[in-house]
């Protein structure tokens, strides 16, 4: 099972330790990653609120990469899916377009990739079962609140991998590593996005509200998907209980860090030090770490 891996710009940065765990979950489940040649960034939102044209080229310059190498697209960040997902299926349901953005990047792509989200080959490529058989240190007793957040659970129609309204597929992968699915309304609201620089109290009253209505239905984490959703719930944590008057305290990881967690993979590759709001308290207290020291 190999897949061409676009990283994206937040990967290899802000978002590292979401690389560094997702590898190496997907290394511990026998899926081999080769990075697309000359990978370029998506666009993200300033493309496709720019130029048309330059926000379907960005994403088909990597797909026809990919193309090229013989393998489907697996991505990590949901900005990053969210664009390459929808301009690839634009462009196989457009020659014309197609044929544009060919003569744009001087490529002869053909569409034919698909493009796939981690927690898509997870749950459906790799399957449950056998995430199941791989865990070595279950998420026992943990009560994680899966955040999908808008980019992946709002696709159009014809791209959605999950319910809209109640996606199931992150609850069934922490299922899997042996936590306790929490069920609560906000999973798809919102947490402000992109909006962090320019509308920061926005930010900071959309995040808060997500982690708070977290707490009240009893989660001891998070677990999100996207970069941008990490940042927001766990840096502006702090100013969201001066708003609200209450302490929150409730960590924010990458689904892939508990997964690396249930399945024996070390600290190194988990990278918990990298978090803001310290997860080693009630990971210790479920007997996932010792103290302040990884077992």
């Amino acid at each position: 099972m190999k897949y061409g891996y676009y990283p994206g710009c937040s990967l290899l940065s802000t978002g590292a330790e979401y690389a560094r765990s997702a590898e190496g979950v997907l290394n511990a489940l026998g899926v081999e990653l080769e990075e697309i040649n000359d990978w370029v960034c998506c666009g993200a939102t300033p493309a496709h609120a720019t130029s048309h044209l330059l926000s379907a080229a960005l994403p088909a310059i990597s797909c026809a990469a990919a193309e090229k190498q013989g393998l489907d697209v697996l991505t990590c960040c949901a900005a990053c899916y969210n664009r390459l997902k929808q301009v690839n299926h634009q462009l196989k349901e457009d020659p014309d377009l197609l044929a544009q953005i060919n003569d744009i990047i001087e490529e002869d792509y053909k569409a034919s990739v698909r493009v796939l989200h981690i927690s898509e080959v997870l749950a459906q490529d790799v399957g449950l079962e056998k995430i199941k058989a791989a865990v070595q240190k279950p998420l026992k007793g943990l009560k994680v609140a899966s955040y999908y957040g808008c980019l992946i659970a709002r696709m159009p129609e014809e791209l959605r991998i999950d319910n809209v309204e109640d996606p199931r597929m992150l609850d069934d992968l922490m299922a899997a590593a042996g936590a306790e699915p929490v069920e609560w309304p906000y999973k798809t609201e919102c947490c402000g996005a992109a909006l962090t620089l320019a509308q920061g109290r926005t930010v900071v009253r959309l995040s808060g509200d997500v982690i708070d209505i977290a707490k009240e239905n009893g989660a001891d984490v998070l677990a999100v998907i996207c970069p941008l959703c990490q940042a927001n719930l766990d840096m502006y944590q702090t100013d969201a209980e001066a708003r609200l008057g209450r302490q929150l305290g409730i960590p924010v990881l990458y689904f892939t860090q508990l997964l690396a967690l249930a399945l024996g993979l070390g600290p190194e590759q988990v990278c918990l030090d990298r978090l803001i709001v310290d997860p080693m308290p009630v990971l210790a207290e479920k007997g996932l770490v010792a103290g302040s020291v990884y077992l």
